[in-house]
């Protein structure tokens, strides 16, 4: 399958200081194993443009935006929460993580690509409309799926988060839209601490006890996230691709291996084809242990495109 690599060189430039887990590491961590093996011989590269603001006005309300824009520190450091720190870099790193996805969404909704995968940084899905949480500022996945809607027609876009943290921003986002159904599995309870909302036709959550292993989340999977997608039958598949649920990352306490993240990633797939005409786009949200990190966003990738 012909798949985009979608990236910028200013998601290198977010400084968040030292000691802090979500740091420009991660994504040379990735580049440097789709490197040495050689996954980047079969993949096209982008460079991210940068986010409009009237993508951003899609998700986001006017006032976060200017708050974020009087925020950004012209030196040193700023918080938004005790998590998330912005520096001299962040707001232009985090406009080519957004416009990654919006870019995303053109390459495969007009057809020169299949699926996408956009390794980006700041991640996005803790970034609810008007509050920054989580390492995150604006919400990635949902700008894109948000152009999805109102530039590409799509009436049916369904996003599946298996980050180890809940999805709270993309949840809050898109709460009321029924063309978007969200579904995800997260360790509970655990952060960003928000309520967990009862399921709805449009929303499929499967909180996962600390302890949870392969059996567990692959039973969150197949039980609750396939059966709703097939009835759901989206147009168009996004994934908010975290990997710190791996039993190596210390960022939480569930204990998935590297092949969860390649199975997982093989029944996304299936899903798309079935109803998506193959059409994917992953977008990189958290994974903090960066060996684990790089190794399962390969296989995450290799399964994208339909190689082993």
């Amino acid at each position: 399958m012909r798949t985009a690599y979608i990236s910028h060189p200013k998601c290198l430039e977010h400084d968040t200081g030292e000691a802090h887990p979500e740091c420009a590491r991660r994504l040379s961590a990735i580049e440097d194993r789709f490197i040495s093996t050689s996954l980047f011989d079969v993949l096209r590269y982008y460079e991210a443009p940068e986010v409009t603001e009237e993508q951003l006005l899609r998700v986001h309300s006017p006032e976060y935006l200017k708050f974020i824009r009087e925020t950004a520190p012209a030196s040193g450091y700023a918080r938004l929460d005790p998590d998330t720190v912005i520096s001299p870099g962040t707001l232009p790193a985090a406009q080519r993580a957004a416009g990654a996805v919006v870019l995303a969404v053109d390459l495969v909704m007009g057809g020169e690509m299949e699926s996408a995968f956009c390794c980006v940084r700041p991640p996005g899905h803790h970034a609810e409309s008007g509050r920054a949480m989580g390492f995150c500022l604006f919400n990635n996945i949902a700008v894109g799926a948000a152009h999805a809607l109102q530039e590409h027609g799509v009436k049916k876009v369904a996003i599946i988060d298996f980050d180890v943290h809940q999805g709270n921003g993309t949840e809050e986002i898109f709460d009321q839209e029924p063309r978007v159904f969200f579904c995800s599995a997260f360790q509970h309870p655990f952060f960003p601490f928000t309520p967990l909302l009862e399921n709805t036709p449009n929303r499929v959550n499967v909180p996962l006890d600390a302890s949870a292993k392969s059996d567990e989340f692959r039973a969150a999977v197949t039980g609750h996230w396939l059966p709703a997608l097939e009835d759901f039958g989206p147009e168009l598949v996004f994934v908010s691709a975290g990997f710190d649920a791996h039993r190596d990352d210390d960022m939480s306490h569930v204990s998935l291996t590297d092949s969860d993240y390649r199975w997982v990633s093989e029944q996304i797939v299936k899903v798309a084809e079935t109803s998506a005409s193959g059409r994917v786009i992953s977008v990189l949200e958290g994974g903090y242990e960066l060996n684990s990190l790089a190794r399962c966003a390969e296989l995450h990738v290799r399964s994208l495109m339909g190689l082993h």
